[in-house]
Parts: structure tokens; sequence; C-alpha cells
């Protein structure tokens, strides 16, 4: 019997869900709970932690699972590495969605950083207006530079803010090149700070950055162990066992 779970998140995970779900496959959709408001997904779904690697090797075995699939964030590295292990010690498949990252082009203005402490070092130390397109989990580290304005696009309202001078717009992607161009303007944006989350759904804030000049500070992935990944969701499905012949792929 094949009874996925399907470790969601991300643009990716909604479409293989609806995918899964038009084939009657008998999967469960995990979301790690961290927005107020969660996309609705065509399949049982689950909202929260599984209580680390032990956690979730128990729902593995308690649960009937035969295969997990990882469409979690590229920075989700603590639920992908539990994973990995739960996966070893169940004897459980797993496959995970790997997006290709982005690749800086010419024109663009880029510095690499390991982390989010370096990504706080690279900003100048004079007063500049930073877009931190790196969601809600990493602010505080910024507030060691208090002197800068900082713009943060966020899907949920924050609540208290690590930062003294930051505003918030409330926004739910994919985003496009004219809105960010536009964002960017309007703001006086002297500097964006970026994960290298890779897609389509959040490349615009990039375009618009090189078009309008603006360096990017671009935190690098964390290193994860070795997995097997693919990318294309025909490929996640024939890894199931089932045809991916009508999508074209």
């Amino acid at each position: 019997m094949t009874r996925p779970l399907l470790l969601g998140g991300t643009t990716e995970a909604s479409h293989l869900a609806r995918l899964l779900a038009a084939r009657g496959i008998d999967a469960v959709f995990s979301y790690a709970g961290r927005t107020d408001a969660p996309l609705p997904q065509p399949l049982p779904t689950r909202i929260g932690g599984f209580g680390g690697v032990e956690g979730l090797a128990a729902y593995l075995r308690d649960n009937g699972i035969s295969h997990v699939i990882d469409a979690t964030h590229p920075f989700a590295a603590g639920m992908s590495r539990n994973a990995v292990t739960a996966c070893a010690q169940t004897g459980t498949p797993l496959l995970a969605i790997e997006r290709p990252c982005w690749q800086a082009q010419d024109g663009d203005r880029w510095t690499h950083v390991p982390g989010v402490e370096e990504a706080v070092a690279a900003l100048p130390y004079r007063p500049a207006r930073v877009f931190l397109a790196i969601g809600k989990q990493s602010l505080a580290a910024f507030a060691a530079r208090p002197q800068h304005r900082y713009l943060l696009r966020l899907v949920d309202a924050p609540g208290d803010l690590p930062l003294p001078k930051a505003t918030v717009v409330l926004a739910r992607g994919p985003f496009d090149v004219a809105g960010d161009v536009a964002l960017l303007q309007d703001h006086a944006i002297t500097h964006v700070v970026a994960k290298n989350a890779g897609g389509t759904g959040a490349a615009a804030k990039l375009v618009a950055a090189r078009q309008r000049g603006v360096p990017v500070i671009m935190i690098d992935r964390p290193h994860l162990p070795a997995r097997q990944t693919a990318f294309h969701l025909g490929d996640v499905l024939r890894w199931l066992g089932h045809d991916s012949a009508d999508l074209g792929v």
C-alpha cells in the first residue's frame, strides 16, 4: 500500500498535493504551523511538529507511512535533517523536492554569506533602508543594527517586532517584477537581504533589485545530509509507482 507523508510549506508541495489527491493516493499533508492561515490542501492535513527524530519515526510507524516526500522550504533544515534520520531508522524511502538555487545574472550585485549573522555583518554601518525578504523567523538578529530602516513582507501580522524601525507589508506570493520594482522604489530601498530559496514565486525581488541597481546580500542554503532528490513532479509520481504521462513530463 502506498501512503506517502508530504512535508509541505512550498508551492511545489501544494501542486503535488493536488496531483496526489486527483489520483486518489492515500497521502497525508503536513504543515510546520509557522503561518496563521496556511493554504487549505485537498489531502488530510496535520499541523505542527513531530517532536524531533523519534517523534517523526514513531509517526511513520504508527500511521503506516510508506514514503516520505520532503517538499519543505530549502531553509527548513531542521525538518529535513530529521526526515533523513527518521527515514533511515524506519527504512522508509525518502525523496526531497529540491529547487535549483538562484544564480546571479549580469548586472546583479550580490554578496554571498553563509548565514543570518553574516548577513547582519554585511550591512553597512551607515543608516540604510533594507528590505528583509527572509520571513519572520530570523528577524531578531538584525536588532544588532538598529540604525537601519527595515521593510518586512510577511504573510501574517508579526506582533511585537525586535526591530525599532520597521515597516510591515502583508502579502502572499507569488510576486511580479513590476510590483517589486514599485516596492523598492516606494520605500527607497538601498539593500535587499534574501535567502537563496530558488523557484519562481519569490524571484521577482531579485530582478527588481537588478533593474534598480540595489545590492543583494544573499544567504546561501544550509548544508543537508545526502538524500535522493527530484525537481519535476512527474519524477515524484514515478518514484511512488504512479503514471505521470498525462503531466507531459
